[in-house]
């Protein structure tokens, strides 16, 4: 008879995402997990079927909480040139309590190119926040916030590769003062 869990898989899930966000998949070992999660090496496998699985679920939670506080944002009441500098401010000044640069943009470099699963998990993602950011810019050029002579989808592309580019800066080290400068020169873009 098997053993009952004796954990919370979902507190182990957000342990072993703060691990990947801050080492990668490469980078994280299966050693660095079970000290991440507090758990032996005989529950991960049992639990998650091994380290891919396991990071497949904890990028999905890094993209359930991201994306849906991005998401929030943007279907909020804000003025949309607000929603844009909140996001881009997001990136400048991330919470101190979460490791630097964005499990996104590393599983996009790292895992990308040739891990199918993952790269579908990243599309999907990508096409869920530019749509949502390309609608917000739209209501933006309607209400005479945003130049309405720029195509709303570049724009939007051009935000998250703008966050994109700050979270890798921060992560090699820029100063606050160099990313606030990226994301001010983002926002005069945009009006």
């Amino acid at each position: 008879m098997a053993r009952p869990k004796t954990f919370d898989e979902d507190a182990a899930t957000d342990a072993a995402m703060r691990a990947f966000w801050a080492n990668g998949y490469e980078g994280t070992s299966t050693q660095d997990l079970c000290e991440a999660t507090g758990l032996g090496r005989s529950s991960i496998y049992n639990t998650f079927a091994g380290k891919h699985e396991l990071f497949e679920r904890s990028l999905a939670r890094y993209i359930e909480r991201k994306t849906g506080s991005t998401l929030e944002l943007l279907a909020g009441d804000l003025p949309v040139a607000e929603k844009l500098r909140t996001m881009l401010y997001g990136a400048v000044d991330p919470p101190a309590d979460e490791p630097l640069g964005c499990l996104v943009v590393n599983s996009l470099i790292e895992l990308g190119p040739h891990d199918a699963v993952i790269a579908a998990q990243l599309r999907a993602d990508a096409q869920v926040r530019l749509a949502a950011l390309t609608t917000a810019i739209e209501a933006g050029q309607r209400a005479g916030e945003i130049s309405p002579d720029k195509d709303a989808a570049s724009l939007a592309q051009f935000v998250v590769a703008t966050i994109s580019g700050i979270r890798v800066l921060a992560r090699g080290g820029a100063g606050r003062a160099e990313l606030a400068a990226i994301a001010e020169t983002a926002l005069t873009a945009l009006s």
